[in-house]
């Protein structure tokens, strides 16, 4: 592993962020790798959530906290994730400041000790967002990656303000229309969206979710490439070299892609694509301006890909 790879650049901020805590603080986000409860956590509701609140960190802290999260992510999508952030408090101010909700409140776990020769992960988690990457010697598995917005959309005079999940609605919204009346009627398998993702907080995710839907092979030409624009979409959350890579894993993968609730924008509805290995999902809940989306790997998801080639080579 060199300092300048993937794993070599998650290790420097994980042992950096490390550093920079005090010793309770410390306590409350390095846990061991086997705490596989704690490890294998997914809670993008505002709830209680393992690690320490970067709120109550030193400026040091915060920006370790930021520079780790930044590793696992591209570039527009860690803009992406400091505006879901930003959300929390127009969210607290249009509940007339009732809940307290602020944009401090987010977490972070550092699970085994990056500095070691074992497999270790890390995770920043708040409300409406959470991304967990797992290490093993010179690999990073990615997932789950949640990112989710309320108000989904902020506008004035009509026209968007703030709208940080904007391409994952605006791509679904051509690939509909390039689907044709026949696509979108083997693509919709409900009348009415679910009142979340079905994966939700599992920390471990369906590998088909019935029905499947609309197969890629049957689209026409130009609907296959939108969906694997779509595809590409939230792959490239990741980092460059990670997105590639999951590119390629899932290249020749019989995608399916289905839909639940109305076709009308604005109204509640939910997507999803699932390939081997893949899934993603989007949802739309409340009054249709709250989003959820997911980037998952059944199978894989917490790093099970890399920890089972990590013990096959007779690693402890």
């Amino acid at each position: 592993m060199t300092a300048d790879s993937l794993p070599g650049q998650m290790r420097s901020a994980a042992m950096a962020l490390l550093d920079a805590l005090d010793e309770e603080q410390r306590k409350l986000v390095a846990r061991p790798f086997t705490d596989h409860a704690a490890r294998r956590w997914l809670e993008y509701r505002p709830r209680h959530r393992p690690g320490a609140c970067i709120a109550e960190l030193s400026v040091a802290g915060r920006k370790g906290a930021h520079r780790l999260l930044a590793t696992g992510l591209s570039e527009h999508a860690y803009a992406q994730a400091m505006s879901i952030v930003a959300l929390e408090e127009v969210l607290d101010r249009r509940e007339d400041w009732r809940r307290g909700r602020h944009s401090g409140d987010y977490w972070v776990n550092v699970f085994g000790d990056p500095a070691g020769d074992q497999p270790w992960s890390w995770r920043f988690e708040g409300h409406h967002l959470s991304v967990t990457m797992t290490v093993a010697q010179d690999e990073v598995s990615p997932a789950p990656v949640f990112f989710g917005a309320n108000p989904a959309c902020v506008s004035y005079a009509g026209r968007p303000v703030s709208r940080p999940l904007a391409p994952e609605e605006d791509l679904v919204r051509a690939l509909l229309d390039a689907m044709g009346a026949a696509g979108r009627s083997a693509a919709v398998v409900a009348i009415q969206a679910p009142d979340d993702i079905h994966t939700g907080v599992n920390p471990r995710a369906a590998e088909g979710i019935e029905p499947l839907g609309v197969p890629a092979a049957r689209l026409g030409s130009s609907a296959r490439a939108l969906l694997a624009q779509l595809v590409a979409l939230y792959l490239d959350r990741l980092p460059a070299e990670l997105a590639a890579r999951e590119a390629a894993r899932v290249a020749d993968s019989d995608l399916h892609f289905a839909w639940e609730g109305p076709l009308t924008p604005g109204a509640r509805h939910y997507y999803r694509v699932q390939g081997d290995g893949l899934l993603i999902e989007y949802d739309t809940t409340d009054d249709g301006n709250h989003a959820h989306t997911v980037l998952r790997r059944p199978r894989s998801d917490f790093g099970e890909d890399v920890l089972a080639a990590h013990y096959r080579q007779g690693n402890p």
